[in-house]
């Protein structure tokens, strides 16, 4: 994309204001034309006016930003997609604009994955960005996903017909949420407040969202976590 391309999303960017969360990004977009067109577990995606770009809105993923590491990193194997644009938002979210992607079959990915599980010679550079990342990942950050995302909608098609990977690394979000309703202290500890603050708002549209009632008890857990952790101590 030249950089007469790119300016249009540059200008959308610049409305955000610099304490923007994802309800701010999402309301933006949409006030700049662009429309939804769908939603996952920890993100919504909306189009471009023009067709040719999506936008990842999610209201907290602390993974994001080794997924943006490996777009810019693999960029050399057209094997991920064009990144145009990255920010991240206040409160642990994210937002990212892409170049518009399409499903492929199911066979298509599982095949996919599958020659980089094996590191086949046709995706070896992609392998080698993608191990070095996630190893770094792993190193930095708590409840990160110990394996690589095989999920089949993880790989895409590109308008030039090409196969591309997105969304390979993720956060453990079984094993993150199930210590804030077990232990917030920790959560609480290991993650900052303003890197977490919407973690109870994202879309879980495909493994189902939580109960209302669940909701409010995981968010006043790690309200009372917080408030814990700042109690002065008395001598």
């Amino acid at each position: 994309m030249t950089s007469e391309e790119r300016e249009p999303h540059r200008e959308t960017l610049a409305q955000l204001e610099a304490q923007a969360d994802h309800r701010d990004a999402e309301q933006t977009l949409l006030a700049a034309g662009w429309t939804r067109c769908g939603a996952g577990d920890w993100a919504i995606a909306l189009r471009s006016p023009d067709g040719t770009a999506a936008a990842r809105i999610s209201p907290f993923d602390p993974a994001s930003s080794y997924s943006v590491a490996l777009y810019r990193q693999a960029a050399h194997t057209r094997q991920v997609p064009q990144l145009f644009e990255h920010r991240r938002l206040a409160g642990g979210g994210d937002l990212q604009i892409m170049e518009w992607l399409r499903p492929v079959p199911e066979p298509e990915a599982v095949a996919f994955h599958r020659a980089i599980a094996a590191r086949e010679p046709g995706v070896a550079d992609l392998v080698d960005v993608v191990r070095r990342i996630h190893a770094r990942a792993r190193r930095e950050l708590p409840w990160f996903g110990p394996e690589l995302d095989d999920n089949p909608d993880n790989v895409m098609r590109a308008t030039d017909g090409r196969l591309v990977a997105i969304d390979l690394f993720g956060a453990d979000g079984p094993n993150l949420y199930a210590t804030v309703a077990d232990d917030p202290d920790l959560v609480v500890a290991r993650i900052p407040e303003a890197d977490r603050r919407f973690m109870t708002e994202i879309p879980l549209t495909a493994t189902g969202p939580w109960d209302p009632e669940v909701r409010d008890a995981m968010r006043a857990g790690l309200a009372a976590a917080d408030a814990r952790k700042t109690r002065p101590t008395v001598s």
